[in-house]
């Protein structure tokens, strides 16, 4: 075999080579590895009482054409593995007080008015992106103690067969009550950065991302 045909073999092995290579590389990149979303507690007032209707619109009951009273948003986002890669047909469980600050639980005390129009309560899946969205009204805050009252929150239970669940909360960015929370604060600040939802300024809605570690 001629030289030749040997050196041009070599040139066509290595450009496939690093043609992989770049491949790998790309595809790593796209894929950077995230920090896990901190667990934070579930609260005493996740439902009890099972209810049919647990979609995406927290703002109506059924087929009710009345609308939950509040400041109707939309909170939008993804969750990952740590390794940075989408999960897709991951459980996203949400639940929240109403906009008067009261869960529709039998052990809440607040005195705040419940609203028979707020869902208050969904069970989503991810697609095929790892993304999720829901329609909801902000909630209120709320007195959890003597001198402490809760910001506005919603509460996050996420799984996915091959990852730890992880129970959090989501805030909204420029809270006052954020400063002072016992709960929020007992995280570290990069921690806090990462479970306050920011509003998209093109869309309106609240981005919120969670990150769960690999089994």
């Amino acid at each position: 075999m001629s030289e030749k045909f040997l050196s041009r073999r070599k040139v066509l092995q290595a450009g496939l080579v690093s043609g992989v290579s770049l491949s790998v590389s790309t595809a790593c990149a796209s894929e950077t590895p995230k920090t896990v979303t901190p667990r934070q507690t579930s609260g005493p007032f996740y439902p009890i009482v099972e209810q049919a209707d647990k979609d995406a619109d927290l703002t109506v009951v059924g087929n009710s054409p009345d609308i939950a009273l509040g400041d109707i948003v939309t909170v939008e986002g993804g969750v990952y593995g740590d390794d940075g890669s989408p999960i897709a047909d991951a459980v996203v469980d949400i639940w929240q007080a109403n906009a008067a600050g009261r869960y529709a639980h039998e052990t809440d005390r607040n005195q705040a008015p419940l609203d028979p129009n707020f869902q208050g309560w969904a069970i989503l899946k991810t697609d095929a992106n790892g993304r999720y969205r829901f329609k909801t009204v902000k909630p209120g805050a709320y007195p959890a103690a003597s001198g402490w009252d809760r910001p506005p929150h919603i509460h996050f239970k996420v799984s996915r067969r091959g990852y730890h669940e992880i129970t959090t909360q989501m805030y909204f960015e420029n809270e006052p009550l954020n400063d002072v929370d016992l709960i929020l604060k007992a995280l570290s600040e990069p921690e806090q950065i990462s479970v306050i939802a920011t509003r998209n300024e093109v869309s309106g809605a609240f981005s919120f991302e969670i990150v769960l570690r690999k089994v």
